[in-house]
């Protein structure tokens, strides 16, 4: 059930474990999968829920053709190729974590997955990479920019921004 147009998605991707490796090899896998990508700066952070090594985060903007379920089925096939074992809890350690954060303009619950993703309201190492990566951009769904989110966040938390860059020939890397 491919889309016949090319929808825009951002995805939320993370890691505390080999932290640059599966980063890096795990934007190569989606580069690979999915052509050109934009990233934002990657930030690192503490963990969240768990008492955990930090976490690095991005987010990353590419145009897809795939439906939501394809898309998750290929992310996915990603993070298990990582090593990602989908028996661990929700807050635990991860070689590498991409999650749908919007996928075009859908707001609510489609096929399983809640879009945007709720992390987005509440989570800097989420909310921050979004902020970098589309300035003027919107939340769909709920009419706000993502400078107001930020602007509207009770806990940001410590972010430092991480001096990996991620160059391969097709990707634009945003910068804040």
């Amino acid at each position: 059930m491919t889309s016949p147009t090319a929808t825009r998605v951002l995805l939320g991707v993370g890691s505390n474990i080999q932290r640059e490796q599966h980063i890096v090899s795990g934007l190569d896998d989606l580069h690979r999968r999915f052509g050109t990508l934009r990233v934002s700066p990657i930030y690192e952070s503490a963990a969240v829920g768990f008492n955990g090594r930090p976490f690095y985060n991005l987010a990353v903007e590419v145009w897809i053709r795939q439906s939501l379920p394809e898309l998750v089925t290929a992310l996915r096939e990603i993070e298990a190729a990582h090593g990602r074992l989908r028996t661990e809890k929700k807050f635990s350690s991860r070689t590498l974590d991409i999650d749908v954060l919007t996928y075009g303009d859908l707001a609510g619950e489609h096929h399983g997955v809640l879009l945007p993703r709720d992390e987005v309201y509440h989570y800097a190492h989420v909310l921050k990479p979004l902020l970098d990566l589309d300035p003027q951009g919107r939340c769909p769904g709920s009419g706000r920019s993502w400078q107001q989110l930020w602007d509207a966040l009770e806990n940001p938390g410590a972010l430092t921004e991480v001096p990996l860059v991620w160059t391969p020939s097709q990707v634009a890397v945003a910068h804040s």
